[in-house]
Order: C-alpha cells, then structure tokens, then sequence
C-alpha cells in the first residue's frame, strides 16, 4: 500500500469530489484492538488541526477517569475512502489513522503507534534507514447463523492452494482482493490455506510503520467483505482442534542509504554480519517477546508440534520447522521470517520488540546457534538439546512472566505499556484457568 503525501487542501479536495460524510478516526489499543470515532464531516477542521478530543479512560489499558482528555492527531497520509461504505444518503466514509496525545500535547505512551515511532526513532540513530516488513496472515471463514452470529461450520472443505469448487471461499477472497486493490494495496498472491476453510492473502512488504497500520487496515477489509458474503472471518490462532492455526509469517530486514543492511555477497550464506547479529538478538530474546507476538491463551494451542507453527527457537537456510527461516531469495530482498507470530499479535507492539531484540544483537555481537537443516519435529529431546535448541514457552503465563524478565524488550513496549499489558495477561491467564473445558468433562466426569 503506498502510502502518499496528502496535505489538508488536498483531503479538503478529495473529501468535497467524492461525497464524503463522515470521517472515522481510527487507533489501536494496547492488545490491537482496532477503535475509532466517527464524525461528519462538518467537523473536518478540527480533525485537521489536531483538535478533535475523545475519552482515553474508555479506552482499557489507557489512562485512569481523571486524566481521559486526549487529543486524536490523525496522519494525513492514511487517508482513503472506504469503497464499500455509504451512510444513508449515499454519502461516503473516509478513515485517517491517527496517534493519541495527552491533554498537555505531548504523545501518549499507552499508544502503540506512537510507541513503534519512537523505536524506529532509536534504529535511525543507530545508522538505518528503515526496518521493512512484509506478512502473510492467515485467517478462517465460517458460516453466519441466520441471527448473523457465526457458527462453528466452515465455508469448505479445501485444502492448499485448491480451486473451487472445494474452495467455496474464492469469491469472498476475491472480493477481498478487488477491495484492497481500491484502496492502493499491492497484493501480491490469494489462495486457500492448507486447513479447511483457512486462506492467506500477501501484499507487499513496507517499513515498519506502514507494515503495521496496512495489517489494521487488512483485518477490518476482510471481516467487513466476509460477511457481506454470509460468512464471519477470524484471525484467532486455533478455532479448532486438531487443523492447522492461523499464523503470520513475518519477514523482515533493515536498510541503510546504501541497500539491504542484510545481504553480502561475498558472506556465509549472502547474508552479513549485520544479519547473523540481528538473527542472533532475535533468538536470545525468542521466548521473552513472544508474549506479544502471540498473546492470548489459544495462542498457544497453536504452537504445538505437528500442525506446522514452530515450537523450538532454531533457524534455518533451508527447512521451515524451525522459527526463523531465511528465504531463498537474496540482493535487495535478503530477509528472516520469523514464522511463530500470530495475527492476534498487536503489529505495532510487535514490530517494535523484534527490532528492538535485533538491534540488541547487533549492539552486542550476538553470534547465533548453528543453523539447524533438518525436520526438528523428528528430532528427540536429546538431539534438540545436542544442537542447541530451547523450546518456546508453552502457556501465555509462561510467556509473560519471560517477558517480565527482559528489559530490552519491556523497554521497546515503555514502561506504561509494558505494565499495562503484562497486568492484563496475568489477569486473562488467571479467567482461563477458572474455566472448566469440555475436553475435561469429557476426559475425567465419568472416569473419576
């Protein structure tokens, strides 16, 4: 999605030719969770000035009932008309993605956007230019209820890459597709997934900033086209048992002036010193961010061993069980993929503590672990420890009590974040265990 440099005349323009009504102002919350306040556009001019105030004490994770006066300062080049929105009067709905500052105009430090700026911030002084990102998220389709609730029955019964007529969802990725494109997206390939009624749209990579608010703008495309079509679209990472999750691919590499901070000809596997260093934070720091890449309970019903989402902090030129992966390609487009975030992940959080977990490797030198070149699902506990290779957390407890530990990462997220989430996630854990699951009542009620 290419992201252009609109000023206020040009949106008063664009607003004035296309029968725009009303304006939605859109942000992020601490876990993701998209929010927004819509107003019409009489109200434009202060949207412009950066004067359009809304209640952070609504907001959970923000700021306490006492200090919620919080100003919305919308970024001029997000703007975009949803193709697929009118009000009632044909009108038109236009969106700008916008970062929150406190009362006293400074920006807030509960906002993730303003957050993943202030990292990015810290890689320029470091000498790099940009940390560009491409993902491949993954999400379900299942059927509505004649309620419009979703239900548990899937939209097919096809497999990867398979056509209709297995693949019943084609249309709605179509439209999908067609909607994104309007709206400036590059995609780059659609197809089915390899669990039943599972799909995968890729567009193209961009820098971090852009990565993240394009994910944002991705989730609400296909949530909104997907019911239009009947069906209800999740990116949760297991909605059921025993199929593949839901994961997002995240491929990443920093630029300097120069190119691609990541490849060298002439270096082990093309890739730089640079690149090892930066690999190499990403694995010391594996099991203490992954809280924020995957953060909720079902999440790690994903990573578990069998269904193709990685388990074990490894790397690899060459097989894809490992957590990071480097693609074939190389020049420009020499990157990691870190294959074990999930689309429940908060993209600005999380591109904020992976660069902050390569940058720490490249600050210190990290050497990684020798690249692992084969199947570690086949591998026993012995063989895993011979080569190396720790394990991911395996609770969401376990993984945010590492995330506790580690400084460098709580210090990309900031201290009011850092807090904020790590005390929801104790609290989210703490609900889940009180809860009896069907598999229980299944297992133990008639046996004991």
């Amino acid at each position: 999605m290419v992201r252009k440099a609109y000023t206020k005349d040009d949106i008063r323009r664009m607003i004035a030719e296309e029968n725009v009504e009303f304006l939605r102002l859109q942000f992020s919350d601490v876990f993701g969770t998209i929010k927004n306040v819509e107003v019409p556009v009489s109200q434009l001019e202060k949207v412009l000035d950066n004067n359009l105030m809304f209640d952070g004490s609504s907001i959970e994770g923000f700021v306490r009932i006492e200090e919620s006066d919080m100003y919305l300062y919308p970024d001029l080049s997000t703007f975009m008309i949803f193709p697929w929105a009118t009000d009632l009067h044909g009108g038109k709905v236009a969106r700008l993605i916008a970062d929150i500052y406190t009362a006293d105009r400074e920006p807030f430090a509960g906002d993730p956007r303003s957050n993943l700026k202030r990292v990015l911030q810290q890689m320029t002084e470091d000498g790099f230019k940009s940390f560009n990102i491409g993902t491949e998220p993954e999400f379900f389709l299942f059927k509505l209820d004649e309620h419009g609730n979703p239900t548990m029955n899937l939209n097919d019964k096809g497999g990867y890459f398979d056509l209709a007529p297995l693949d019943l969802g084609e249309n709605t990725r179509r439209e999908i597709v067609l909607e994104m494109e309007k709206m400036d997206f590059e995609v780059e390939a659609a197809h089915h997934e390899v669990a039943p009624g599972q799909h995968e749209v890729d567009f193209k990579y961009a820098d971090a900033l852009d990565a993240a608010d394009n994910i944002q703008t991705f989730k609400l495309i296909v949530k909104t086209i997907a019911r239009k079509h009947g069906m209800y679209a999740t990116f949760m990472p297991k909605p059921i048992s025993g199929i593949n999750g839901n994961g997002m691919h995240t491929n990443m590499s920093l630029f300097t002036e120069d190119g691609n901070a990541f490849f060298d000809e002439a270096g082990e596997l093309q890739l730089s010193k640079t690149a090892y260093n930066f690999l190499g934070g990403i694995l010391d720091h594996a099991a203490n961010f992954t809280a924020i890449t995957n953060p909720t309970v079902n999440s790690f019903k994903r990573l578990t061993p069998g269904f193709e989402a990685p388990v074990y902090v490894a790397w690899s030129g060459s097989n894809r069980s490992p957590m990071v992966r480097v693609p074939a390609s190389r020049g420009n487009s020499t990157r990691l993929e870190l294959r074990s975030v999930d689309p429940t992940a908060n993209p600005y959080l999380a591109f904020a503590a992976i660069l902050a977990a390569g940058l720490d490797g490249i600050e210190r030198e990290l050497e990684p672990t020798h690249a692992v070149d084969r199947n570690i699902y086949l591998m026993d506990e012995g063989e895993r420890k011979r080569a190396g290779i720790t394990d991911l957390p395996d609770t969401l407890l376990a993984a945010v009590n590492d995330l506790d530990e580690d400084e460098t990462i709580k210090a990309a997220l900031g201290s009011h974040m850092s807090r904020t989430f790590v005390d929801a996630k104790r609290l989210e854990y703490q609900a889940y265990r009180q809860e009896v699951s069907q598999w229980e009542l299944d297992t133990y009620l008639e046996q004991y």
